[in-house]
């Protein structure tokens, strides 16, 4: 058989219009157009960039593969063009996409486009100082693309990481801190305040205590509210017996005259009425009887001439209608001639009291009230004070307490409450002279003229008997000094009448010594 000869005719060459048409996917296309199915989108990959840097570097670029020649008769197949938007850019061969175009403005020599900025101020648009390609900090690489840390790095970090918590844990302490003090200065802890406090005591003290002293005295110290037609008043007294006498001083019953009423309150908050015995004003005492009280405690009396100076004392009264006040102190002198009174005009109602100085605090309304030794006993009747207001003694008035308080001796009111509960009245001793008062000299001068009484030396008298004469200095009075008048009242007044008195007279300057005995007269 002969060989078959190649048929002349060539094959039908392709629609041309299939070669235009992008390739079909497998499946139906996306009704909603979604990339990469649809047309490019925003969220379309973006095709590959290469960077204007990497085309300096490269080869040249070879001459691109001219197609085979078509057998006789076809056509040759058209070229697939490269930016042909239906191809994906993967498709087109690597020596395409390495070719950068002429034309494009990045590419070294190309030709300027208009809208693209170009020389020094190109870089002021942000997305143009962008560089994808930026050098890779030298290093090895971490996973996640970031620089590896070298050692001594790392230490400083570790440093700066241990400082800045120490500071952190610091700082918060110190917040902590004040806000924990600050709570605790405010409420004095996170709870309740609870105050600290001793435990409960033995409420007996010692006998010889201000306060043992008073537990055994305040039941037989009583305050005495007196009122009468003219005036009113407050004052102190105390229990004398069971019977229910009491003593005080004369200024404390003296507004209630003759028609007056007194009302004597206990301790214990009892009232009783009272009536007056007897009172004496040369000696400002008095004493009053209640009825119908039983049970009374009297205060024991202790004694007068064996008080030292220093000796602790305790005072107990109503200064102020305060009843039941209770201070103390102590002995700061004795035998302090003191007058109080006088407020008659004629002298008639002057006490002389040669008295117990006291520091304890005594005000008005303690007048009567006992003045107690360190064994409770009563040493002395509270009567006057020394005024910081006019400087004067006063029983009365309503200046307050100057640490000068004075007592009459108990020795003398004793003698002087005994003599009113039995006569009604008290006895004066005198001497039997008219004495000088506004004699300024040292001593007590006797008149040289004479008085209301008669002459200055009362004749058949006590002084006239010693040999004293008017005009005479008396200086001496039982060897104590005497410098003035007022003085040698109180230092007589504070005898019995037919006490023995050594004198000392001076006379024509002349000193002589007199033996004297008190006589007596009835006070007021």
């Amino acid at each position: 058989m002969a060989a078959a000869e190649p048929s002349s005719e060539a094959a039908p060459p392709a629609p041309a219009a299939a070669a235009d048409e992008p390739p079909k996917p497998l499946h139906d296309p996306d009704p909603y157009s979604t990339p990469p199915y649809g047309h490019p989108g925003p969220w379309a990959p973006a095709p590959p960039v290469q960077h204007p840097a990497t085309t300096q570097a490269q080869a040249p670029t070879p001459a691109p593969v001219q197609p085979a020649a078509a057998p006789s008769g076809m056509e040759p197949p058209a070229p697939v063009a490269a930016t042909d938007p239906a191809l994906p850019p993967a498709a087109l061969p690597a020596s395409a996409a390495a070719t950068p175009d002429p034309a494009s403005p990045s590419a070294p020599g190309g030709p300027a486009v208009p809208g693209v900025p170009e020389g020094p101020g190109a870089t002021d648009n942000p997305w143009h100082r962008y560089d994808p390609w930026a050098p890779v900090p030298a290093g090895p690489l971490q996973q996640t693309g970031v620089g590896v840390l070298s050692e001594g790095e790392r230490r400083r970090q570790v440093r700066k990481r241990i400082v800045g918590g120490a500071l952190a844990l610091a700082l918060a302490s110190g917040v902590l801190g004040g806000v924990v003090g600050a709570q605790l200065e405010r409420k004095g802890g996170f709870g309740g305040v609870k105050l600290p406090q001793a435990s409960a005591e033995p409420t007996g003290r010692a006998a010889d205590s201000v306060a043992g002293i008073a537990a055994r005295a305040l039941p037989s110290v009583v305050t005495l509210h007196v009122s009468g037609s003219e005036e009113s008043g407050t004052g102190t007294g105390f229990v004398l017996d069971t019977r229910g006498h009491i003593l005080t001083n004369n200024h404390v019953v003296e507004p209630a005259g003759g028609d007056g009423e007194i009302t004597v309150v206990f301790s214990g908050g009892q009232s009783a009425k009272a009536d007056v015995v007897g009172r004496d004003s040369g000696y400002d005492l008095a004493v009053v009887k209640v009825r119908g009280v039983s049970g009374l405690r009297p205060l024991p009396l202790g004694n007068s001439d064996g008080v030292q100076v220093g000796d602790p004392v305790v005072a107990i009264g109503a200064p102020f209608d305060l009843e039941g006040t209770v201070t103390s102190g102590i002995i700061s002198a004795k035998e302090r001639p003191i007058t109080a009174g006088g407020d008659s005009g004629d002298a008639s109602d002057v006490s002389y009291v040669d008295a117990l100085q006291t520091d304890a605090p005594i005000n008005p309304g303690n007048s009567g009230g006992p003045l107690l030794d360190a064994r409770g006993r009563v040493i002395g009747i509270n009567s006057a004070i020394r005024s910081a207001a006019d400087g004067s003694d006063s029983g009365s008035g309503e200046a307050g307490s100057i640490g000068l308080g004075f007592a009459i001796p108990v020795n003398q009111g004793r003698r002087v409450a005994e003599e009113l509960i039995n006569t009604g009245h008290a006895t004066h001793p005198v001497i039997g002279v008219t004495l000088d008062l506004d004699y300024a000299g040292d001593g007590a001068r006797v008149s040289t003229k004479g008085g209301d009484a008669g002459a200055p030396v009362t004749p058949g008298g006590p002084g006239a008997l010693a040999g004293i004469q008017a005009g005479d200095v008396i200086t001496e009075v039982d060897g104590t000094r005497v410098h003035s008048g007022t003085e040698l009242i109180v230092k007589t007044r504070a005898h019995r009448p037919g006490d023995r008195l050594e004198l000392t007279v001076e006379r024509d300057g002349r000193e002589r010594t007199l033996s004297l005995v008190l006589g007596s007269a009835e006070g007021d």
